[in-house]
């Protein structure tokens, strides 16, 4: 039994080693650099994002197709302005009608963004903050624009001791600037 076990032990040793060995292969050149760039977390956070902006971008469509653009045409009596005010000369149109649609349009998908997914959402992490009792609590020490103007206020007041030091001797052939 003592002969299996230590052929297991070494067989699992080895493929230990050549699993090591095959990922350190693939950490370099260009696959490993490819391997370290789709790992990235900001990756996979873009694609999640990309993925739900596709998703919400179908209900604000049908939001403002189905619910706004009728209530729009409600109220000027067309959905779609883009036939009024055209000029067309020798062939060619110019439509400020076409453009204050798309602007139109814009405004429109831009509030239902607004309030029917930005607005809920920020309520909803407002009430989660509240009910998990997380509060905003200022850092313990100082930040970190403080701690650099720390260090530079230091670095000045040693230049400003060494400036103000009396030359020695190696520089005592240098001439001085009156300033001082």
């Amino acid at each position: 039994m003592a002969s299996v076990n230590s052929v297991k032990d070494k067989a699992a040793s080895e493929a230990l080693q050549t699993a090591h060995r095959i990922s350190q292969a693939s950490d370099r050149g260009p696959f490993g650099g490819f391997k370290k760039f789709i790992a990235r977390g900001s990756m996979v956070d873009m694609a999640v994002g990309v993925v739900m902006g596709a998703a919400v971008s179908d209900v604000v469509n049908s939001l403002v197709k189905n619910l706004i653009s009728p209530l729009v045409a409600m109220l000027f009596g067309k959905p779609d302005l883009s036939n009024l005010m055209t000029i067309t000369y020798r062939n060619a149109t110019i439509s400020f009608g076409a453009i204050l649609t798309a602007l139109i349009n814009f405004i429109l998908v831009a509030a239902a963004i607004y309030f029917c997914v930005i607005l809920p959402i920020n309520k909803l992490r407002d009430l989660g903050k509240t009910m998990s009792g997380a509060k905003d609590q200022p850092p313990a020490g100082p930040s970190t624009e403080e701690q650099t103007l720390q260090v530079l206020k230091s670095i000045a007041d040693d230049i400003h001791q060494a400036s103000s030091a009396e030359p020695t001797a190696e520089h005592a052939s240098l001439p001085q600037s009156e300033n001082r």
